[in-house]
């Protein structure tokens, strides 16, 4: 077994930050639930916020525009997307071994809250109101130099290191770019792991919570 990254001593001051979309889930909720009931207009507009010509809370709206507007279709389509198996096991150890831990989320925002409740962790993420049928950016941050995300993700970073904490992000995709640059250490996979590669940026590449499990020595 290779050296855990963090000791039991630097766990208990350290903050975990999990992404939802392609990390707590096996797969991106956001991109199956357009997959499933979008028309493909909806693929130029990820494109273009990966390119960085637009910030994530345009394109969730614009992508959000283009769905049907049947609650109850879409959330079975979100249903389909299984957790990871891994996800309760980390979070418990995590727990256990004294660390804070945080979901930060900037994607469509359903079914985060009810995952973060059972797995017993904060939560930081966009929402929808279904009644308006509008997605709503309770953790915008129009202070930040970008203020164009959704979920501000660098925000919670830089209050956890300010209260002295290690800081620690879990990620996979676009949303988790800035976050990166701010944490200590980063567990990257997917997309985020191929930007890090090309930016120079330190992580650790995983594929299953399990692998982030055990590089932490949990």
């Amino acid at each position: 077994m290779p050296e855990a990254l963090l000791t039991d001593d630097d766990l208990a001051r350290t903050s975990v930050f999990l992404d939802f979309d392609g990390t707590v889930t096996v797969a991106d909720t956001g991109v199956h639930v357009l997959e499933r009931l979008a028309p493909a207009e909806w693929r130029a507009i990820g494109d273009a916020y990966r390119r960085g010509e637009i910030g994530s809370r345009e394109c969730l709206l614009d992508e959000w525009s283009l769905l049907p507007r049947d609650e109850a279709l879409v959330r079975a389509a979100i249903d389909e997307v299984a957790l990871d198996p891994g996800a309760r096991p980390l979070v418990e150890a995590l727990h256990a071994a004294g660390a804070e831990v945080t979901i930060v989320s900037d994607g469509f925002g359903i079914r985060v809250a009810e995952v973060a409740a059972d797995l017993g962790v904060e939560v930081l993420s966009n929402r929808v109101d279904w009644e308006a049928w509008r997605l709503e950016f309770p953790h915008e941050d129009r202070c930040c130099p970008c203020s164009t995300c959704g979920t501000c993700k660098q925000a919670p970073l830089k209050d956890a290191r300010h209260r002295g904490q290690r800081t620690v992000l879990v990620g996979d995709g676009a949303s988790d770019r800035k976050a990166a640059l701010l944490a200590d250490v980063v567990f990257a996979k997917g997309s985020l792991a191929q930007w890090c590669e090309l930016t120079d940026v330190r992580h650790h590449e995983f594929e299953r919570l399990a692998d982030v499990h055990r590089a932490l020595g949990l």
